[in-house]
This record gives C-alpha cells, sequence and structure tokens, in this order.
C-alpha cells in the first residue's frame, strides 16, 4: 500500500513540475499572464466549495449555474428562475473562504421551458462546443456553454479579445442559434 502512495506523490509532482516548466515555454505576446500551478489549484478549491455552498443552499439550489474562478475572483454564469435566486446566489458565494470578488453573469429564465425545447437546446449546447472545439484558435475549454430557448450565453476567462470575438463568430454560426450572450472576461 505504501509503495502505491509513494508512486502516486511522485506522479503528482512530476505533474507538477512538469506543468510550472512548461509555464516558462510560451512566449506569445497574446497571452494573459499565467498562473501557478498552486493559484489554479486554489481556484479549483474555491470553485468546488462554492458549487457545494450553491447546492447546499435551499435559497439557491441550483444546478444551472455555472461557476469559473481565476485568482479568487467567481464568475457565476447560467440561467437562473428569480432574481432573488440571482441575488442568493451572490451573497452565498461571497460567504465562500477563499473568494476575493464575485462577477455576476447569470441570466433571468424568462418563460417556461418544455421538454422539447429543453431537448433542442441540449443538441445546440452540444454543436456550440463541437464548434468551439474544432477551432484552434479558441481554447474551448475555458469557456462555458449554456442555452436556454436557442440562447446560448458563453461564459468563463479566456485569454484575448480575439478568442472572445471568434467564441461568438462561431456559436452565432450554429444552426439553432437565436441569440448570443457574451458572459466571458479576459484573464488578468
Amino acid at each position: 500500500m505504501k509503495v502505491h502512495q509513494f508512486a502516486f506523490v511522485q506522479a503528482v509532482a512530476l505533474a507538477c513540475a512538469v506543468s510550472i516548466g512548461m509555464a516558462g515555454c510560451d512566449n506569445s505576446q497574446a497571452q494573459a499572464p499565467r498562473t501557478s500551478v498552486g493559484t489554479e489549484i486554489d481556484d479549483s478549491v474555491v470553485t468546488a466549495r462554492v458549487k457545494a455552498a450553491l447546492l447546499s443552499d435551499p435559497n439557491v439550489k441550483s444546478s444551472d449555474i455555472k461557476v469559473e474562478t481565476r485568482k479568487g475572483k467567481v464568475q457565476l454564469s447560467g440561467f437562473v428562475g428569480s432574481q432573488a435566486r440571482i441575488d442568493n446566489a451572490i451573497a452565498v458565494t461571497r460567504r465562500v473562504e477563499g473568494v476575493k470578488d464575485v462577477e455576476n453573469a447569470m441570466s433571468l429564465k424568462i418563460g417556461k421551458a418544455t421538454v422539447g425545447s429543453t431537448i433542442d437546446d441540449s443538441v445546440v449546447t452540444a454543436k456550440v462546443k463541437s464548434a468551439l472545439l474544432s477551432d484552434p484558435g479558441v481554447k474551448s475549454s475555458d469557456i462555458s456553454v449554456v442555452t436556454r430557448k436557442g440562447e446560448v450565453q458563453l461564459s468563463g476567462y479566456v485569454d484575448n479579445q480575439g478568442q472572445i470575438n471568434r467564441a461568438i463568430d462561431l456559436a452565432r454560426g450554429v444552426e439553432g442559434v437565436r441569440r448570443v450572450a457574451n458572459e466571458m472576461s479576459i484573464k488578468k
């Protein structure tokens, strides 16, 4: 058992060393400032804490809210049923340990969704994600996609304005997209 634990620790240490080494290899001027492995781990912990707090709070209880964290700044996005839930989600997030700031990128749901429109929205979301994945100029892993009644919301932290513009153009070109809401922010 101890041999497996030691091997695991070695693997994690190697992965961290490679990540740190790779961070210094990119000299691209268009890239946002890099974060350290420690900061990325801290942001992951904050994201997990916020998601848990939102799910456990009786005034929020929403799995529809996307949570992205960058250097302690938390971005909440997605479609929410009422302004009260938006306000509660922001308040709950601010109380989470490690949260330095909260950015509200949530939108209100308008009208009832039917089973058919929900399925259609899932297809549109998949098509938009596919379009983003297939474009080498867009870091699609940094972009969350949510669709409601044909309205696509793009959120997350990206490297530059060019990636934002390209992601919006790609989403607009997908069949079934009625509107694109940009909630993306540039990494600082």
